[in-house]
């Protein structure tokens, strides 16, 4: 049996580096700028606030804090993330094929496969599968499809797809920074977009595993304008699919950072937001502070992105 990626966490996605390919991996062709940058983006004020967070639950390793002063100029960013619909006009436009198309597979939540699995394991994930086949049209994939989801958000999608799909709709990746500034909605140094208690009046607000995991069944994505936005008008920057932004991983932190970027190089990108497949009992990530990173030609049934644009 061959082993897939190297160790990961249970809910934030299994790698390809160190994996296996159907054909060697190409960086992806460049895609032109359709237009400048659409209507529809939320406005966010820039300003300071305070990134990162010293929740008592939180992942040192992960580089969460310490809490630390950002200062951004305004912004724009997408209220949810690329939908199927989206992406699939973006594919119609320029032709474009994604990696998990050309390399031939794709991660997915082993609930939800029944065909094309391969003989390979995920070490320390068992409740991941290669399949083959599976891309973002077919996200569980042979024999599926997204024909009743065009609303839910894209997966299976690389950090280079999602750059690509970024460049052609006159937009870009948001950076860490503004990705989590947009996500507080304009509050400080709360665990959730709405707060600090996880259900207010017992009332669900992010789209997380439910019940014992990973036994309990799971329903997957949820179309991406499911529950309240947070004060800017995001939705589910908590739950639903982690979402990649523009920065390599790091964990080390100035005290102050005016427009920060992230390290100039590095193997992993960033990922924000937890996804469905995280719960309390072993992965908290969906807390605003909360982040992981996967390398940019990785792909899963639960990674999508949105876009952010200069104002």
């Amino acid at each position: 049996m061959t082993r897939l990626g190297g160790s990961v966490s249970a809910c934030c996605g299994p790698s390809r580096d160190g994996g296996v390919a159907a054909e060697p991996y190409r960086q992806p062709v460049e895609v032109a700028v359709r237009r400048p940058a659409p209507r529809g983006m939320v406005r966010v004020p820039g300003g300071t606030f305070l990134m990162g967070g010293d929740d008592p639950d939180g992942r040192l390793e992960d580089g969460e804090g310490p809490v630390r002063e950002v200062r951004l100029a305004p912004f724009m960013i997408d209220p949810a993330c690329v939908t199927n619909a989206q992406f699939a006009t973006f594919v119609k436009d320029t032709g474009y094929v994604t990696e998990a198309e050309r390399i031939g597979w794709s991660f997915v939540f082993r609930q939800f496969a029944t065909r094309g699995v391969m003989d390979a394991t995920v070490p320390g994930a068992p409740w991941w599968v290669g399949v083959e086949g599976a891309t973002w049209r077919s996200p569980e994939g042979p024999g599926s499809s997204v024909g009743d989801r065009q609303n839910h958000p894209v997966v299976h999608v690389s950090w280079n797809d999602a750059a690509a799909y970024a460049a052609w709709a006159g937009k870009r990746l948001p950076t860490e920074a503004e990705w989590e500034m947009a996500a507080r909605g304009g509050l400080e140094r709360k665990r959730y977009p709405w707060g600090d208690e996880l259900a207010p009046k017992g009332r669900q607000r992010c789209n997380i595993w439910q019940g014992r995991f990973p036994v309990a069944p799971s329903k997957g994505t949820v179309p991406v304008k499911s529950f309240q936005p947070n004060g800017y008008g995001l939705y589910n920057v908590s739950g639903n699919v982690w979402e990649w932004t523009a920065d390599w991983w790091g964990t080390e932190w100035e005290p102050f950072a005016e427009d920060p970027a992230g390290p100039a190089e590095g193997t992993s990108k960033v990922i924000r937001g937890g996804s469905y497949m995280c719960h309390d009992s072993y992965c908290n990530r969906y807390r605003v502070a909360a982040r992981t990173s996967n390398t940019p030609d990785s792909s899963t049934g639960h990674t999508g992105f949105r876009c952010a644009a200069l104002i």
